[in-house]
């Protein structure tokens, strides 16, 4: 006796109740393993771009959108602060390294960043063609920005002002293209990167060769800058804890600008976001124990349903072991089914939820592959279909033989 073929059987000759059955282990199964991945994925690009950043220096106003605008440019910056400022701040002997930011351009919506090359270094990029820039409108681009825009080496292009595709386009200067970056899952991947006096020149009409060659240098103690001269932020790392102690409050206390600490701001952000995934974590618990006490209900209903006929298989030569163990793969095949089209829909999810944010954010998530808490959540997903299988299986052991034929 095929007991897995009688038990398929069986499930399509019930198609609306397995159906129901599936579907609520599968959309419990699919929000689960959708909530899994974005988190995930979130963890590894925030972390990823916030390596080696114990401090942003900018204008006053929001930290969190200081943080997500000059680390993730994911949002507007908050201002412009005065270079000469940031420069007492890049020669404190707390700081080990600080990198100038100047923002406010884009090409078809891709940001174009004024630095210097450490931010290249700090993001570990390298080029798959060409070189790092070195002279005003030099650009090095992302390999996300070289896929979507189609820039190749050589090209020339002309910045548009703002953060998005409405401002003014800056026709009389234009960028020329001298590297290509190699993917590496950073926001340099997405960011088109020039040094600081470009942004200056584009803007401003002029070009300052003391202030290119304090950003461009490692050591800027000795440089002079124009006190019209901006930037939008400095990206800094500490020699030692202490200066994560001193120079935030030194700053937003004695200045005119303002010091986020991107670890703070980012598990803070996390924290309240955490409150709306462990929601929809527990609903989706919720949904994956309707799912068992529904495959529970069918399965009774079932064995109700074919008592006589598994009476007369028990008369046939069946034992009571066999017809348990019917019951049981029907469970299992409904939690399994379950599971891989939960699987299934949690991709589809993934991918739409990639195209909003490749669209609105320019990141994307998509890395679908298998991840070890899936594996539990199968784990799990059997531990259900047994548990609710196996309550109405135990019936098998209840029915007399020669009563039920009779009633028949």
């Amino acid at each position: 006796m095929n007991l897995f073929k009688i038990s398929w059987a069986n499930l399509k000759d019930k198609k609306l109740n397995s159906f129901l059955s599936a579907l609520l282990m599968a959309l419990g199964i699919g929000l689960i393993s959708l909530l899994l991945l974005l988190n995930k994925q979130l963890d590894d690009k925030f972390k990823r771009n916030l390596r080696g950043i114990d401090m942003v220096v900018g204008a006053k106003g929001s930290p969190l959108q200081l943080i997500l605008s000059s680390i993730y440019q994911i949002d507007a910056p908050t201002g412009n602060v005065s270079l000469a400022d940031a420069q007492r701040i890049m020669r404190n002997p707390m700081v080990k390294m600080a990198i100038p930011l100047a923002m406010g351009d884009n090409y078809q919506g891709f940001r174009i960043v004024g630095t210097n090359q450490k931010y290249v270094g700090h993001f570990d990029g390298k080029l798959t063609d060409g070189r790092l820039f070195s002279k005003d409108l030099e650009v090095c681009v992302g390999a996300k920005v070289a896929a979507a825009t189609g820039l190749k080496l050589n090209d020339s292009f002309a910045g548009m002002h703002g953060y998005d595709n409405s401002g003014d386009v800056h026709d009389n200067k234009k960028y020329k293209v001298v590297g290509i970056f190699e993917y590496n899952n950073s926001v340099l991947d997405q960011t088109i990167v020039t040094n600081v006096s470009s942004v200056w020149g584009i803007h401003a009409g002029h070009e300052s060769q003391s202030a290119t060659d304090l950003l461009m240098a490692d050591d800027s103690s000795s440089t002079q800058t124009s006190a019209s001269e901006e930037i939008t932020s400095l990206l800094v790392k500490f020699r030692n804890p202490m200066g994560l102690i001193v120079l935030p409050r030194f700053i937003n206390e004695n200045t005119k600008m303002q010091a986020a600490v991107p670890a703070f701001e980012i598990n803070r952000l996390f924290s309240l976001m955490g409150v709306g995934l462990d929601t929809l974590q527990a609903i989706a618990f919720i949904i994956i124990f309707i799912a068992g006490v529904s495959v529970l209900i069918s399965l009774y209903n079932s064995l109700k349903e074919r008592k006589y006929e598994m009476a007369l298989m028990l008369s046939m030569g069946a034992v009571r072991t066999q017809l348990f163990l019917l019951l049981l793969i029907e469970g299992l095949t409904l939690a399994v089914v379950g599971y891989v089209a939960g699987i299934l829909m949690s991709r589809v999810g993934l991918l739409i939820f990639s195209q909003q944010t490749e669209q609105n954010f320019r990141y994307d998530f998509n890395n679908f592959g298998i991840l070890i808490e899936e594996v539990w959540l199968l784990g799990g997903a059997v531990l259900v279909g047994v548990v609710a299988a196996t309550l109405p299986s135990l019936g098998v052991y209840k029915i007399n033989i020669s009563r039920t034929l009779a009633e028949e």
